[in-house]
């Protein structure tokens, strides 16, 4: 249920859309598919319909993995290969509208480091410190995974965070770890809205 305050939680300077791993592998019919992880495209296309609308800054992290991942199985990883540098499988879901002045953030980009976070091992800080942004709107793929690491950095780096509770989808490799992940989110200090909270 969203309970945001309606005008505290539109859009405003110092804010961020911030999207995470919105990428083809993570799609239906990719090689780690996150379950209806499609369905985020079209409700994110209308958060960035707004950000556009405000003239707002909007960060898209990926996963930019080496062929010999360390995340990959056959390295003795969890999961199997996936979002590989320069491959259809890493590139952004066709359909997600990404403005051309997007700041594309590319993480777990060497052999030996993971990262489910879009802040670990780079420099997504620094570029929201020099934006001056404050802020950030979070939502994307997956929610149990990489969106709830990035908000809990976000959150520990002191920014706000509110999380975009319907354009967020789980892998759930143990039922209700999506679930489990929202609430901790927004123990932590996360808001949770929805898009139609704050259109109009």
């Amino acid at each position: 249920m969203d309970t945001s305050n309606r005008n505290d939680s539109r859009p405003q300077s110092g804010d961020a859309l911030l999207i995470v791993d919105v990428q083809n592998d993570f799609l239906p019919g990719g090689s780690l598919a996150v379950p209806r992880g499609d369905a985020v495209v079209p409700v994110l296309n209308r958060y960035l319909e707004i950000f556009a609308e405000q003239d707002l800054p909007v960060y898209a992290t990926r996963d930019w993995h080496p062929p010999l991942h360390c995340s990959f199985r056959a390295q003795g990883g969890p999961w199997p290969p996936h979002c590989v540098a320069k491959t259809n499988g890493a590139a952004f879901a066709a359909a997600l509208q990404l403005p051309p002045a997007a700041v594309i953030i590319s993480k777990a980009a060497t052999p030996e480091q993971d990262a489910y976070s879009g802040f670990q091992g780079t420099d997504l800080d620094s570029r929201l410190h020099a934006a001056g942004i404050h802020r950030l709107y979070i939502g994307g793929l997956a929610t149990d995974y990489c969106v709830l690491n990035t908000v809990r950095d976000a959150l520990r780096l002191g920014y706000r965070v509110l999380l975009l509770g319907d354009a967020i989808r789980a892998v759930d490799a143990q039922p209700g770890d999506g679930l489990r992940a929202e609430e901790e989110m927004t123990g932590l200090g996360a808001q949770h809205i929805t898009v139609e909270g704050i259109a109009g």
